[in-house]
């Protein structure tokens, strides 16, 4: 019976932080900004994106979270990009997982 009880209470507590995780992600946000820088990873990238408003975003951009070759593209220092995305915040850095490259210039 006392192990019934902590397994329950384990059980809740579990689901309480993962809806909370999951609130705080922003599963269909859009930013737009600045590259200011580009680092290569293992199959995509990730783009430091600085918004009009001095907000950085480091977007993960890869094709398979794109939706293949078609909709990937390689982003240089410099371009104004708009992206879309899962967007989420950690202690010091926001972060967005890129879902779709709305406009390069």
């Amino acid at each position: 019976m006392k192990n019934l009880k902590r397994i329950t209470l384990l059980a809740v507590i579990m689901a309480f932080v993962i809806s909370c995780t999951t609130m705080k992600n922003d599963s269909n946000a859009t930013i737009s900004g600045k590259v200011e820088s580009i680092e290569g990873g293992k199959d995509g990238y990730t783009a430091k994106i600085t918004t009009d408003a001095k907000e950085v975003y480091f977007a993960t951009i890869s094709i398979v979270n794109v939706g293949g070759p078609q909709n990937y593209k390689q982003l240089k220092i410099g371009d104004v990009v708009a992206v879309k995305g899962e967007k989420w915040k950690t202690d010091d850095e926001n972060h967005i997982k890129v879902t779709e490259i709305v406009s390069v210039k």
